[in-house]
């Protein structure tokens, strides 16, 4: 009998166990669920700029939703298609700024902007920094002309803080950070910069000047002429006001004669 009681108890008890661990595990598990995730698009293999995504380059995966990507794509439709503006590393996520838009094919004009344009400038490979123009830099383009108002040369300033697209025919630096001669840049401007710069080239040499790449100012300094570097002005530019001095002189008066007549026994002077 007692050992038939205990057996009851011993039941009882476990079935009050399982109970309370059940209820437990669903008040916990509605607290604590588990972590959602998130499907992205990546490459299968490293891609290089310029290269055109197929359905065979890219795959989707999961991944947190704790740590989603703005801008990240999530279905492979939406990259098939698309030009790689940036090179791509195997297993990254795709985000969509690192694509051209859809449609707008490969090449170069992949990389341009809505409302801006790209332009070629030459200029020899000395003052082209050595090298070190390379895709992606910011450059201010100068040139030196002869001014007909002032007969001085000088050199202005046209353009400010212009993005390089390409360096020759290269749209992507060096992966090694190696210098890359070339003597003609391709630049990102807007339409008005464009015939600045084509009105400029025009005039005389044109010229690269690197900047930081964190340095977006802009300049407001003054063409400098052949006299700020210690020239003497042009014959041509001085011979104006020696004019000017020999028009502000006193004008001389000019000189009389006397002439004496004789009509018979009369005598008379006339003057001259």
């Amino acid at each position: 009998m007692i050992a038939r009681r205990i057996l009851i108890a011993l039941l009882v008890a476990l079935f009050v166990s399982g109970l309370f661990t059940f209820w437990l595990s669903r008040r916990f598990g509605k607290s604590h669920p588990a972590s959602a995730q998130l499907q992205y698009v990546v490459p299968l293999k490293d891609l290089d700029a310029g290269e055109m995504l197929k359905a065979e380059d890219v795959q989707a995966i999961a991944w947190p939703s704790a740590n989603a990507l703005p801008g990240a794509l999530t279905r492979p439709e939406d990259v098939v298609g698309r030009a790689v503006l940036y090179r791509l590393a195997s297993g990254q996520p795709i985000l969509d700024r690192q694509l051209s838009a859809v449609g707008v094919g490969v090449g170069l004009s992949a990389k341009i902007p809505d409302g801006m344009r790209a332009i070629s400038l030459k200029s020899d490979q000395v003052v082209g920094v050595a090298g070190f123009l390379l895709p992606g830099t910011h450059i201010d383009v100068l040139v030196t002309f002869k001014n007909p108002a002032s007969v001085e040369a000088e050199t202005s300033t046209v353009l400010q803080d212009a993005e390089i697209l390409a360096a020759g025919q290269k749209t992507q630096p060096d992966p090694g950070g190696k210098p890359t001669t070339v003597d003609v840049v391709t630049i990102l401007v807007t339409p008005q910069d464009a015939e600045k710069v084509v009105l400029a080239s025009t005039q005389g040499t044109v010229h690269f000047v690197l900047r930081n790449g964190d340095d977006h100012g802009k300049s407001d300094a003054k063409p400098t002429q052949m006299s700020a570097l210690g020239f003497a002005p042009l014959a041509g530019a001085v011979a104006a006001p020696a004019r000017d001095r020999k028009t502000a002189e006193p004008s001389k008066k000019p000189e009389t004669y006397n002439v004496q007549i004789m009509r018979g026994n009369k005598q008379t002077v006339e003057t001259f």
